[in-house]
Order: C-alpha cells, then sequence, then structure tokens
C-alpha cells in the first residue's frame, strides 16, 4: 500500500476502524515531570535539564493550568532566569481518555508540542507522548509498508559540522524546527545536534537571562563538538515502519534520508503523525489558524480568501487534507510587531511547512500562501523524480 491509498474510503475507513481501536490508556505514560506557575524559569530549565522532557505541565493546586516549553523560554532573551514560568504558560489542546487517537494525532500537528496532556476534569492523570502515537504505525500493515520518500519532508534544513552552536540554536528558533542533521561537504550525513544538546551544554546556573545564554563562550563552539555522531540514517525507499522502529527503540524525532549517503530528507514524528491523522473521516479541508489576537480578527476575511486561492490552485495537483498556521509576534515594545508567520500543510501524505516574517500581518500572510503553492509544485517534481528512480 502507498499514501495514494488512503484516498479509498473503504480501506481509510477500516484504518480509522484499527487506529481509534486502540486505548488512550494504553499509549499514555503517567511517570512525567510538572512544575507549578510560581517557579523560576531557572527552575523549568534545570528540570528539563533532568527529565529530558522539553514541555512541562504546569500545575497549581492540583489543577492543570498549561505547559511552558524550552521553545518559548528561548524566544524571551531580555528576560530573567529569576522570572516566574507563569507568563511563559502557553494553551495547548488537552485530551481525555475517552478521545480518538487519530484526533490525539491531529492535536501534535495543530499545537506543535511533544505531548499531550490527558485530563480527568482539571486534573492530569498522563501525558501521550508523539512516539508513543506513532509507534502505533508498526502494527498496522497498510501504514507500515508506506515508502520513507512518500511522507518524508523535503527539501530539509541542515548544519555544517563547523557550523557554532549559536548559528544552529538560530534556525531552529527561526524555521521551529528542534532537531538538525549535521552533514559535511558533500551532504554526507555525519551526525544530528538537537535541542537536547543545545539544553546540556548550553545551560548554566549562573546565566542572568535568556539573552547570556546566547552570548556565553559555549555557544561559540561547533556543532560537531556537541553532535550525536551517532546518528543513524534511512534509505529513501525503506518502509515506514523500519523509520518508525529506529525512531521509537532510539528516541530519534528527526531521521535523516539518504540516497547514496547524501542527505535527501528528513523523515520527522510530525510527518508520521500527519499520516495518522490523515486517517480521520473529514468532509472538508480542516484549517486552524492559532495566535490571532483580538484587534486582527478582522483580518480573517482577507487571510481567508488568501487560503482559499491558493487551496483552489493546489487542488489542481494534489487534494490537501489539513493546513495548521501559528501566528507568533517579536518586537512589540516601542515600535509595531512584526510577525512570524508558520503554515504546515498537510498535502498527499506529506506535511509542506513554510515560514514569512513581515510587518503587514496580511501581507506576510499571502506572501506565505505563495510560497506554499510554490512548495507544492516543487514537492510534486521531487516525488515524480522519487518514483522515477524507484522504477529504475
Amino acid at each position: 500500500m502507498g499514501v495514494k491509498d488512503l484516498e479509498d474510503l473503504k480501506k481509510l475507513s477500516m484504518l480509522r476502524s484499527q487506529i481509534d481501536g486502540i486505548s488512550v490508556e494504553k499509549i499514555m505514560s503517567t511517570d512525567f515531570p510538572t512544575i507549578d506557575s510560581e517557579s523560576t524559569i531557572a527552575n523549568a530549565l534545570s528540570v528539563m535539564k533532568d527529565s529530558k522532557y522539553q514541555d512541562l505541565p504546569v500545575v497549581d493546586n492540583g489543577a492543570y493550568v498549561g505547559v511552558v516549553t524550552y521553545s518559548s523560554i528561548l524566544r524571551k532573551k531580555s528576560v530573567s532566569l529569576d522570572a516566574k514560568v507563569k507568563n511563559l504558560i502557553r494553551s495547548i489542546q488537552t485530551a481525555t481518555m475517552e478521545l480518538e487517537i487519530t484526533k490525539i494525532a491531529e492535536m501534535f500537528i495543530t499545537n506543535n508540542c511533544r505531548q499531550i496532556p490527558i485530563l480527568n476534569g482539571k486534573k492530569i492523570i498522563g501525558v501521550v507522548k508523539r512516539n508513543k502515537i506513532i509507534d502505533i504505525v508498526r502494527d498496522i500493515k497498510a501504514l507500515k509498508e508506506i515508502k520513507v520518500w512518500e511522507i518524508m519532508t523535503n527539501p530539509v534544513e541542515a548544519v555544517k559540522a563547523h557550523d557554532l552552536m549559536d548559528e544552529a540554536l538560530d534556525l531552529m528558533i527561526r524555521e521551529d524546527i528542534r532537531t538538525l542533521p549535521v552533514i559535511d561537504e558533500t551532504d554526507r550525513v555525519i551526525g544530528v545536534v538537537g535541542m537536547k544538546e543545545i539544553i546540556e551544554n548550553n545551560w548554566k546556573k549562573d546565566n542572568k537571562t535568556i539573552g547570556d545564554l546566547e552570548k556565553s563562550s559555549r555557544s561559540q563552539i561547533t556543532v560537531e563538538s556537541i553532535a550525536t555522531t551517532s546518528a543513524k540514517t534511512i534509505e529513501w525507499d525503506a518502509d515506514v515502519a523500519e523509520a518508525v522502529a529506529i525512531m521509537v527503540e532510539n528516541g530519534f524525532s528527526t531521521l535523516p534520508v539518504i540516497e547514496s549517503s547524501g542527505l535527501v530528507g528528513v523523515i520527522t514524528e510530525y510527518d508520521v503523525l500527519e499520516l495518522i491523522s490523515a486517517c480521520r473521516e473529514r468532509d472538508m479541508l480542516f484549517v486552524q489558524i492559532s495566535g490571532l489576537e483580538d484587534n486582527e480578527k478582522d483580518y480573517t476575511d482577507a487571510i481567508y480568501k488568501d487560503i482559499e486561492n491558493m487551496v483552489s490552485k493546489v487542488s489542481k495537483i494534489y487534494k490537501p487534507e489539513s493546513l495548521n498556521i501559528h501566528v507568533s509576534r517579536y518586537n512589540e515594545v516601542g515600535g509595531n510587531p512584526k510577525y512570524s508567520i508558520t503554515a504546515r500543510l498537510y498535502i498527499n501524505g506529506t506535511g509542506v511547512m513554510m515560514k514569512e516574517v513581515g510587518y503587514d500581518l496580511t501581507k506576510t500572510m499571502s506572501d506565505l500562501m505563495k510560497k506554499l503553492e510554490a512548495s507544492v509544485v516543487d514537492m510534486k517534481e521531487s516525488k515524480v523524480s522519487f518514483r522515477n528512480r524507484r522504477k529504475n
């Protein structure tokens, strides 16, 4: 079976039944760290480092109130590490024990998070981690035989071995990604560097602000000195189940994809989650826009018009399944905000992610939709190229 078979409604219904027949209790973790809203940022970073959790549930007096994430902390460069995390709490969707697995997979994509809290009333009773969801693929024949090249992310961001750690960190923050392949001059994968390595090598208790982390002498060390050099790779024409097995058994969120030893893409937990989410029953394109403030919602008509134009054009190439857009803003003090808009379009079994930055919200969104459209065209050409190689 390939991704195209997901268009068969009968097969899709059977797949959905298999996936949603798995209980949340079976894949839920009950042993996880939490902090309270009065904890300091420094304490949150310490817990993240010790527990290896980059998203921490915030619990006050036994009640769940949200999460604080490592990436959101990194964006607050001028904030003191003695500040309370209550100002950085992020609200994400939560689930119950009765919710369908395909819906939880969709939540991961919508919220761009590492785990979904499971609540009973206001109490958090567990978390579902991304790797527990994707591991489902190995038990479902129709999914595990899909090829890596059909769902991988391509093109891919990467860093060179001699790039500085702070350059890798800037790229992660700018592109909202947490793991980067490390390549040599011939594009051969020699390792990976992720937030785990950044936390372990860039955090000190004597730093005063987040900005100090980037100014520290340790941030000037090269990527190769902190990268995981035992990183594994996967061939572009391997089964998805093989890729999932490597990711789950080694705790990888991203796996470099190679052809003849050269980097051609990555397969991520999000790529697999989108595959699972695509099995949800939908009558129309699922669109999610997050991050808009109340005074910006007057622009939604213009935004949806740009989305409609983009969808009408790409639909001639592939059928889009879902579109998730997140709006962030920077430089809000003393001037107009600068918008950073990230969009992830799930189409033809593949996630296409783009980002655009600008001071005009509607223009930035319009430019982003044009980039998405162009990327879908490039993706089609890339898929045709890989398909032709498979035949030869």
